[in-house]
């Protein structure tokens, strides 16, 4: 379903507050800074794809701030994908200073402060992406904040292809055909920048966090497989289980609480899905649980209620 906003049909003393209102409700809160004696020319439309969602947002030049008090409420982080079609961008988080213009795509994260401003008119595409959701593709998808990718050529450039031409027939799609776009988005996002050699920085070595890297997505795209264990894992990508325990543990975390965290993940994306009419059981078994009981305790422990409560709020607040 798309919604659509244009300040066209807003007297013009009104435009300001307009615009920060439904920039605020598409997004996340935010304040505005508008260009002194502006009018303020804006047209925003969003599309809902499942648990993710994309607008284009075309305005007049503008300054856009998170603070630390839009952050005490939150509960929930987002990434935003942001592509300009039309002028350049800048952004400035957790002491990072980056301008991004036709051609790239940037990363921006909602659970810190920000900047994000655009002097002259811009045109954008934009995507949100619940944390939760993006961790089940990409892991520690804080590492992306304040990094632009090339749109250029190869998978970034489908990618953002992708986006655009899919954004022409959304209107045209159910729910369904809807939500299955957005998987196939962030499966190119993903793609995209998950071979970044910026993304391999970890605490220890290049070549250990490359296997780390390799590792991880093993694991990610094995989370089905219930004989999924350290060892398979060792063995798959070549590697000791003693040196794989040492490279998790230098990230912090054991190789077990990895997969259970990865699994849990993507059990709560399925219990976000209002389409996802499979029982506990059958969400359990296909990421990996043979043991429903298991995955109820894993699931509370993490999350701080069963995944029965998890599914009955989320189709609560399913606008």
């Amino acid at each position: 379903m798309r919604t659509s906003y244009t300040t066209s049909d807003i007297p013009r003393h009104d435009r300001r507050q307009f615009w920060q209102d439904i920039v605020s409700q598409t997004y996340f809160p935010l304040d505005l800074r508008f260009a002194s004696g502006s009018n303020l020319d804006g047209h925003l439309q969003a599309w809902s794809l499942g648990p993710l969602s994309v607008s284009r947002n075309v305005s007049d030049g503008l300054l856009y701030r998170r603070q630390q008090h839009h952050l005490v409420a939150e509960r929930e982080e987002s990434f935003l994908i942001t592509v300009p079609d039309r002028g350049e961008i800048r952004f400035v988080q957790d002491g990072k200073d980056v301008r991004c213009g036709p051609g790239a795509f940037l990363v921006e994260r909602s659970h810190l402060p920000y900047e994000f401003s655009h002097r002259d008119p811009a045109a954008l595409w934009v995507m949100k992406i619940p944390s939760a959701v993006l961790r089940t593709r990409i892991a520690h998808p804080e590492r992306l904040a304040t990094l632009q990718f090339d749109a250029t050529r190869g998978v970034g450039a489908l990618f953002v292809d992708t986006l655009r031409i899919a954004a022409m027939r959304l209107d045209e799609m159910s729910d369904a055909a809807r939500a299955v776009t957005g998987t196939h988005l962030i499966e190119l996002l993903a793609m995209a920048v998950e071979a970044d050699e910026r993304l391999l920085t970890g605490h220890a070595s290049p070549v250990r966090n490359a296997h780390l890297h390799r590792c991880e997505h093993f694991i990610r795209t094995h989370l089905h497989d219930v004989r999924l264990a350290p060892q398979r894992v060792a063995d798959r990508c070549g590697i000791s289980l003693r040196y794989l325990h040492q490279i998790f543990e230098a990230e912090g975390i054991t190789v077990c609480s990895y997969i259970r965290n990865q699994r849990l993940a993507a059990c709560d994306a399925a219990l976000r899905d209002s389409r996802c009419r499979d029982s506990l059981a059958d969400i359990a078994y296909r990421w990996g649980y043979g043991d429903q009981a298991q995955f109820s305790r894993h699931y509370r422990s993490r999350f701080g209620r069963s995944p029965s409560e998890a599914r009955a709020a989320y189709r609560a607040s399913d606008p």
